[in-house]
């Protein structure tokens, strides 16, 4: 007997929409079909549209950023995830110099993680790499993981990683099939100038900041066949310069993330009397590069929120670029927002895609020994996006309209979210299995 069958449901498998039952038994779909089996419940979904649980693959929970800490925590956080029908996210461990620090980092941010509604994983993390690097990279793999960011910005905190040490850890990534995933800003670059407001961020790391160190960067993983994964794409400079130069490594070698942000607003709304809200690295482009990201959606390989929320007060508070905290919420309302711009091709880029790449062998698709992860959309008259449903007091997003919700989320087939109330839920820590 099924634990659960979901009938009536209108299924997304394999890029189209399907009609069938739905059957869960231990934590996994264990059938699809028509046939009305025997279940302990049955849930009738016949006014829902179901996919595969969104994955977050860049969140910032509890992230101390030197003069104020995030305030959605992985508590918290994993609340407004499930309201936004995200199953899994991936947060970051602290970054390392060597293999030990590493060890210390990932038993350090595990038990703040313990108490997440939905599944979680994390990303491995360096600078200034002090130690053998492929001690460290074997490291990260013997804890599950098979992610390494660095930064190739950020000296002035000494998160830095530099270019000699980035061609070995991409040598590494081939030799030990892992990715190397780069917030990718040229270093020299970016105006330091200590009187600067917060709202002359997109100045003060302007796009060339970005595109530069991204070609550069992708002209090392040709040289070395290994993998690279751009977080954040901002500009679609960037995503262009790609296309035209890199398209054979692209989507291959060369993966890119981008986030809701670049592709809904531009630079002006820094100006705005609310500017402050806005803030976060890389910043927000013209309007010209957003149209251009837009236009290249197809080369994006997945969605990230880059969540790492802040209080209005802690923004206002903070009115200089240096000690300002940057970051923004959005993880509730990502799917949402994206999929009113670009449809159902947007659902492979927040689910499917996020999985193949990190190695998830049992999340991102509505498919037969599949985790039974599940977001249930809802069409609903036009509403206004207001404020999420985890700690922090604003939202960049509010106001826009949508005509439809999340109305309920299910994680390894238990509903955490049911019908838009809040049930809860025991995630687990999730590891990866890529080959």
């Amino acid at each position: 007997m099924l634990d659960l069958l979901i009938t009536n449901a209108s299924l997304f498998i394999k890029n189209k929409w399907v009609k069938h039952n739905l059957g869960i038994q231990n934590e996994k779909i264990v059938y699809i079909g028509d046939e009305l089996l025997d279940a302990k419940e049955v849930y009738d979904a016949r006014k829902y549209k179901i996919i595969p649980g969104i994955i977050d693959p860049h969140v910032h929970f509890s992230l101390n950023c030197g003069t104020v800490t995030s305030v959605d925590d992985f508590i918290s956080g994993s609340k407004t995830a499930a309201y936004g029908g995200v199953t899994t996210f991936i947060d970051f461990l602290d970054p390392a110099r060597n293999a030990r620090t590493e060890e210390k980092k990932f038993y350090e941010r595990l038990p703040l993680a313990k108490g997440a509604y939905v599944d979680y994983h994390f990303h491995g993390c360096i600078k200034e790499p002090d130690g053998d690097l492929e001690e460290f990279v074997l490291k990260v793999k013997s804890l599950g993981m098979k992610t390494i960011k660095l930064f190739t910005t950020y000296s002035e905190t000494r998160r830095r990683t530099y270019d000699k040490d980035i061609i070995t850890l991409l040598k590494l990534s081939k030799k030990h099939n892992i990715m190397i995933e780069a917030h990718i800003e040229n270093d020299e670059m970016v105006n330091h100038d200590e009187s600067l407001k917060c709202t002359d961020i997109s100045e003060a790391r302007n796009s060339d900041i970005e595109t530069s160190e991204a070609l550069k960067l992708a002209e090392y993983a040709r040289m070395t066949g290994g993998y690279l994964y751009m977080v954040h794409c901002s500009s679609g400079n960037t995503l262009q310069k790609f296309v035209e130069q890199y398209s054979d490594i692209l989507n291959k070698n060369l993966f890119v993330e981008s986030c809701p942000q670049y592709f809904v607003f531009n630079k002006e709304v820094l100006k705005g009397e609310n500017g402050c809200l806005f803030t976060f690295a890389p910043p927000l482009r013209s309007e010209e590069e957003r149209k251009l990201l837009i236009k290249n959606i197809d080369y994006v390989d997945t969605i990230g929120t880059d969540h790492c929320s802040f209080m209005k007060e802690d923004k206002k508070s903070h009115p200089l670029l240096k000690g300002h905290p940057l970051g923004i919420g959005g993880i509730e309302s990502s799917f949402l927002v994206m999929h009113k711009l670009f449809g159902d091709k947007i659902i492979d880029k927040m689910s499917k895609n996020v999985a193949i790449l990190q190695g998830f062998s049992t999340k991102g698709e509505i498919e037969l020994g599949k985790d039974a992860d599940l977001a249930f959309i809802e069409e609903c008259p036009t509403y206004k996006l207001g404020k999420p449903h985890g700690t922090c007091d604003y939202s960049i997003y509010e106001g826009i309209e949508l005509n439809e919700k999340i109305s309920s989320t299910m994680v390894r087939g238990r509903f955490v979210l049911k019908e838009e109330k809040f049930l809860g839920g025991q995630g687990q820590l999730i590891n990866c299995e890529r080959e």
